[in-house]
């Protein structure tokens, strides 16, 4: 069973997320309050943060995105970002500063139940408006690769070995690797998590780099 806590200004999106979860058999809720602060305060259960926060993207009391993300997380909590609010750029800027991934709410339960155990598992929950946020950023944070590193991102990304991806860029494989993880370092400074193979192939993807 994952613990989880909403956080959300909007009383009857609190109240049906109660209701929602209470016939989840895979998911518990421990707490729905209208502002991280509240939260952070304590009361809950062992007085520990639960697995993951549903964090709404836009709270009332005015604090920012990325500021309610880094709170949690240095809290030790997982978040998940959820909200009604198509804003691209807050939406990269809460990814960046350390949230698992972004979803309407206007998503099935088992979408949402999928997405908080894709992030309480360690990985990040991605929906196509985070793809989309994510190509159509174009705030300087967004990695800029060299050509020699988008190539091997690339022919790496469609689905070659390591060894045919440094042949068609004419270098050792080394070397290659040595591009792949610059490539890895770069969006990892950004605050999109990229760690194997699929997660570099998303990236490619939210970009729109063009690779196959």
């Amino acid at each position: 069973m994952i613990t989880v806590a909403v956080v959300d200004d909007d009383r009857m999106l609190r109240e049906g997320l109660r209701s929602w979860l209470a016939g989840s058999d895979r998911l518990a809720l421990l707490a729905a309050v209208p502002t991280v602060g509240e939260l952070l305060a304590g009361g809950l259960p062992g007085g520990r943060l639960p697995d993951v926060v549903l964090l709404d993207l836009v709270l009332k009391d005015g604090s920012e995105p990325p500021d309610n993300v880094r709170r949690l997380r240095a809290a030790g909590a997982r978040v998940l970002v959820i909200s009604t609010v198509a804003d691209r750029s807050r939406i990269v800027a809460a990814v960046a500063a350390g949230a698992d991934g972004y979803l309407t709410k206007d998503h099935p339960l088992e979408d949402l139940v999928g997405a908080v155990e894709t992030v309480a598992g360690g990985g990040t929950a991605h929906s196509a408006e985070l793809a989309f946020a994510w190509a159509h950023d174009t705030a300087p944070e967004r990695p800029r690769l060299a050509p020699r590193e988008l190539q091997v991102l690339l022919d790496y990304a469609s689905g070659l070995t390591l060894k045919a991806t440094a042949r068609r860029a004419g270098v050792t494989p080394h070397t290659a690797k040595y591009y792949l993880d610059r490539v890895k370092e770069k969006y990892q400074l950004a605050g999109r998590p990229t760690y194997t193979k699929i997660d570099l192939a998303r990236r490619v993807q939210e970009d729109g780099l063009g690779g196959s």
